[in-house]
C-alpha cells in the first residue's frame, strides 16, 4: 500500500496510509481543499501543487475518455483510469462514484476493487442508475429512495476492511428542487447510515443552500461542498460556517481543453511551431513528470554492463 512520510513535531517519521490522511482532512479543525485530476499525469500536478487530496472526477474522467457524464464509461473503465492516478501519486484520492454503478452489490465490489488500488474514499450521490451530470436538467432527474440509498451507505461501510476508508454521501435534493426539508432529511439519514461525511450540492450560483443546510445541521458531521456554480462566494465564508472539505470539481480539465484548443488553432492556422514552443512546456518537463530519471537509476543497477 502506498503510503505518505508525515514528519511529526519531535522529528519523528510517521508512514500514514492514504485512507488515513483523508480521513484526517475530513476530521481536521480547519477548512481542507482537494482538486480535479482525470489522469495519472494530471493527479500527478495536483499533487505537486501542494494539494493534500485529488478529487478523482467523473465528469472529467468520462469527458477525458471522449463520452457524456451519464455512466458511459463502465465503472471497471473508471478504475483503470484511477489505478494510474493512485500509483502516480501518494497524496488521497476520493473517487466520484456516481451513483455507486448499481445497487448494494455493486457498490460492495466497488469498495473492494478501491481499496486493492489504494484509493482513500468514495463519494455516492443519491440518484438512479445511470446517472447524468447534475447539471443538465437536474430537476428532471429521480433520486433514489432513502432507505435504498441507506442500504448502499451500509454495505459500503460493512464491506470495507481498512477503517479509516471513507463513505462520502451526496445529497442532490437540491439539484432536483425538493428543497432544504428533504436534504435535512436525506443527510441525517445517510449520516446515521454510516456515512463519514455528506456532501451538499447545490447548482446556485450563491451558497444559499449550502448555508441554510449549515445552520440547521448544527455541526452534525463533516460537510463537503462542490462550488462550482457559487465560485464568487469568498472561501472565508466557507471556513466561518465549519465545512470541512471543499472539492475544485473540474479546474484541470476545463484549462486543459482550453490550451489544447488554442494551440491545436494555431498550429493549424500558421502551419508552424514556431509560435507556440514557447508557450508550451519542454519535452524535457513531460520526462520529469513521467519520473525518467528512476528508470535510469533503475536501468544502471538492473541491466547487464554491455546494454
Amino acid at each position: 500500500m502506498n503510503t505518505d512520510t508525515i514528519e511529526t513535531v519531535t522529528g519523528e517519521k510517521n508512514m500514514l496510509a492514504k485512507t488515513t490522511q483523508f480521513k484526517r482532512m475530513l476530521q481536521s479543525d480547519k477548512l481542507e481543499f482537494i482538486l480535479e485530476a482525470h489522469d495519472g499525469l494530471s493527479a500527478k500536478i495536483v499533487e505537486e501543487a501542494g494539494f493534500k487530496g485529488i478529487w478523482g472526477s467523473g465528469l472529467a474522467i468520462s469527458a477525458a475518455l471522449g463520452v457524456r457524464d451519464n455512466n458511459e464509461a463502465s465503472w471497471t473503465q473508471v478504475l483503470d483510469v484511477v489505478e494510474f492516478m493512485s500509483d502516480a501519486t501518494n497524496i488521497p484520492i476520493m473517487l466520484d462514484a456516481d451513483t455507486g454503478y448499481g445497487n448494494f452489490n455493486n457498490v460492495r465490489r466497488l469498495v473492494k476493487k478501491l481499496e486493492q488500488k489504494d484509493v482513500a474514499a468514495m463519494c455516492i450521490e443519491d440518484k438512479l442508475f445511470p446517472k447524468t451530470n447534475s447539471f443538465i436538467n437536474g430537476e428532471a432527474q429521480e433520486l433514489a429512495k432513502i432507505d435504498e440509498f441507506c442500504g448502499k451507505i451500509k454495505a459500503a461501510k460493512d464491506t470495507q476492511s481498512d477503517p479509516d476508508f471513507c463513505v462520502v454521501a451526496r445529497i442532490e435534493a437540491f439539484i432536483a428542487g425538493w428543497g432544504l426539508s428533504e436534504a435535512l432529511k436525506r443527510a441525517e439519514a445517510y449520516y446515521n447510515a454510516g456515512a463519514d461525511a455528506i456532501l451538499v450540492h447545490s447548482k446556485k450560483s450563491t451558497a444559499e443552500d449550502i448555508f441554510d443546510c449549515m445552520e440547521e445541521g448544527k455541526d452534525t458531521c463533516p460537510v463537503v461542498i462542490v462550488p462550482t456554480m457559487y465560485y464568487e462566494t469568498p472561501t472565508d465564508e466557507f471556513e466561518k460556517r465549519n465545512i470541512s472539505l471543499v472539492i475544485w470539481a473540474n479546474h484541470l480539465l476545463r484549462s486543459s481543453i482550453k490550451a489544447m484548443q488554442e494551440t491545436a488553432a494555431k498550429i493549424y492556422n500558421e502551419k508552424s511551431l514556431v509560435s507556440v514552443e514557447k508557450e508550451i512546456v519542454s519535452v524535457k518537463e513531460i520526462f520529469r513528470l513521467q519520473n525518467a530519471d528512476e528508470l535510469k537509476q533503475a536501468e544502471n543497477i538492473y541491466l547487464p554492463s554491455s546494454r
